[in-house]
């Protein structure tokens, strides 16, 4: 922990969590936007233990400081956007690339290798084999449904996707809440956007609309602060106010009741514009916000998790804004 260790033990005192420690990440020359997102991943608890869980069984790291060098050299916009859905799909990728090794081992094993019953891999009745389920899906996966009604017949077309994290777009005095209202809000397909209804077998106006079919267990929401604008020719920093809550619902999914959420990390985009600037990551550990700013670890009160909604006006000193924020979901009644 070094000096950061010792002015932390000094802020929290006797609050301090027994046998934990908190460390920054180094700077390596502009990977500022990798440090904030590893930093929100590690206190991502599931991932966390499954990570561990991971370093364990391979007792080498060789693997992902490989992957690692080559997302650098690779995301040469540094956004940490970017690198975390990177990320998050590398990490799929090696673990299913383990899996398969792992099958085909399974099945090229000698006879007396395999259990008494015989293998287990076969497949009754020419059932096809179900995508692998990997501790990254488990934690951050949802699915998304498209719904498009048809304004003639009637008929609802729905089609699933599934997603690690939720790009909303955003609002000048806005609240995560309005931003998510907005995303499944309804939109009318006429005019040269018509929609072609199979049972019509015609182009027919309709109602689209995407919804939170299964929310994940843990909720990552990307806030679409850099906008293209035509007129400059160029990505601009949106710097607007965006409310987002320490503790979030969610409603309107196929979950029985409600889904609660609770916000434990935030990756905060600081400068005025998008190719220009610096990330810190805001942390929740033991009922404290910490701020982990590269190598500099500090204590934050909750307050002051409020500064770092946005701006009221276009042009503020403050540069600070909330870009990516994690939400752990509470038990779910």
């Amino acid at each position: 922990m070094g000096g950061s260790g010792s002015k932390l033990e000094k802020a929290l005192g006797d609050n301090f969590p027994e046998g934990e420690r908190y460390f920054g990440l180094e700077n390596f020359g502009n990977t500022c936007y990798c440090n904030s997102v590893l930093q929100a991943l590690y206190f991502c608890i599931s991932f966390r233990e499954q990570l561990i869980e991971y370093y364990a069984k391979h007792k080498s790291l060789t693997n992902a400081e490989e992957n690692l060098l080559t997302c650098l050299a690779e995301l040469f916009s540094q956004d940490a956007h970017e690198f975390l859905n990177y990320l998050l799909n590398e990490v799929v990728d090696t673990l299913e690339k383990e899996a398969h090794a792992a099958k085909v081992n399974q099945k090229t094993s000698p006879p007396s290798e395999k259990i008494a019953d015989g293998p287990k891999s076969g497949l009754a009745n020419g059932a096809k084999n179900e995508p692998l389920a990997t501790w990254v899906h488990k934690s951050f996966q949802g699915i998304l449904t498209n719904e498009t009604r048809c304004l003639q017949c009637e008929t609802v077309t729905a089609r699933d996707e599934t997603f690690l994290d939720l790009s909303l777009d955003i609002e000048q005095n806005s609240s995560i809440t309005s931003c998510l209202k907005n995303f499944s809000s309804t939109e009318t397909l006429n005019a040269e956007d018509k929609f072609f209804c199979d049972k019509c077998c015609s182009l027919q106006e309709a109602q689209k609309r995407m919804k939170i079919k299964k929310p994940p267990h843990v909720l990552v929401i990307h806030l679409k602060r850099f906008k293209y604008m035509e007129q400059l020719g160029r990505y601009k920093k949106l710097v607007y106010r965006v409310v987002f809550p320490l503790e979030l619902r969610l409603s309107d999914t196929d979950e029985e009741a409600d889904i609660e959420y609770t916000l434990f990390a935030v990756v905060v985009h600081v400068g005025s514009g998008p190719n220009h600037g610096h990330y810190v990551c805001l942390v929740k550990s033991h009922n404290h916000w910490l701020c982990f700013d590269d190598e500099t670890v500090e204590v934050v009160d909750e307050p002051s998790v409020q500064t770092f909604f946005g701006s009221t006006y276009d042009f503020n000193n403050n540069t600070d804004h909330g870009y990516i924020l994690f939400y752990d979901s509470i038990k779910r009644k």
